[in-house]
């Protein structure tokens, strides 16, 4: 990256972001409410710049929080969603390997000899998400969203650690291929497994924990404009409970969001037990976890859910 592009770049994101409470702000208006805490994590990946890792129970936003930053600044969110077996060829490049053959058999029907540095030039390079983040054109960062990097392998992680370095990667063929615009790197990890420290060493850390009933209550009604007050206030509460009910699977925003629509659609603005057993599927994807409820009585799940 030529030292003016830098210059610009670091510019432009300090006009956007000059503080930690105008970033809130800005996530708030494209509908992301971020604490403090949050707030702060994401402005050091922003003006330090560094690759931000983010933690924290399924469902608490951390996904979201990346989507919103690609919205604020305004640049593509390229995601590379990981999963047990991803390896360097899915998260960075193929070989156009049918496109390889053609040119190869027309050079033969021609009568031409076969230019294997064409072959292995971009023209034939299949860019997977890794790739197009270190390419992105800018003039700001693309977001680049590692997300769900527990599923996959320590090989893979290892495989990571050049490109959150040095914001480059190599391809054999071609060389390094570095960056012109880094891209603003956010991981994600439900912490089915522990990251190794190799990599946590390259990342600014931040857990997202699950917001107060009163923030959560917020978060749903910006997401579901709609609904009543009412409504959000009581499932807040009532998604508080169900987490600390022993559940499989604890409800996280997206859930609240998703029941607080639900119940809306049926007209409801008060969430009672009937409400609840009729709208249960929306909140709890496991059948054990619904018996479960089930057995313990909606009406204690519903009554006073707003309180706490």
């Amino acid at each position: 990256m030529s030292p003016a592009a830098h210059s610009g770049a670091e510019a432009a994101v300090r006009a956007l972001v000059p503080d930690v409470e105008t970033l809130a702000r800005r996530l708030a208006e494209v509908d992301y409410l971020a604490d403090e805490g949050l707030a702060t994590a994401l402005f050091f990946a922003l003006r330090l710049p560094q690759p931000l890792l983010l933690e924290g129970e399924a469902g608490v936003g951390k996904t979201e929080a990346a989507k919103a930053l690609a919205a604020l600044l305004g640049t593509p969110l390229i995601r590379l969603q990981c999963y047990e077996g991803i390896d360097a060829a899915e998260a960075l490049y193929e070989w156009n390997y049918p496109r390889q053959l053609l040119a190869i058999r027309l050079a033969e029907h021609g009568g031409e000899p076969v230019d294997e540095r064409r072959l292995f030039s971009g023209d034939y390079l299949i860019r997977r998400p890794l790739l197009a983040a270190i390419e992105h054109p800018g003039p700001l960062p693309a977001v680049l969203l590692i997300d769900e990097l527990d599923r996959a392998d320590d090989d893979f992680e290892a495989f990571l650690l050049e490109l959150l370095a040095d914001a480059a990667i190599t391809i054999p063929e071609l060389g390094t291929v570095r960056a012109t615009h880094p891209p603003l790197a956010i991981l994600t990890s439900n912490r089915t497994r522990d990251l190794h420290d190799a990599l946590k060493r390259r990342c600014l850390y931040h857990w997202i924990d699950y917001p107060s009933a009163e923030r959560e209550a917020a978060i749903v009604r910006l997401r579901v404009p709609d609904a009543a007050r009412e409504l959000a206030v009581d499932v807040a509460g009532a998604v508080r409970r169900l987490r600390d009910g022993e559940l499989q699977k604890p409800p996280g925003i997206a859930e609240a969001i998703d029941w607080v629509a639900a119940l809306r659609l049926l007209g409801v603005r008060r969430l009672d037990a009937a409400a609840a057993d009729r709208t249960l599927d929306a909140v709890l994807k496991y059948r054990e976890d619904q018996q479960l409820m089930r057995e313990r009585g909606l009406q204690r799940l519903a009554a006073g859910a707003g309180d706490g």
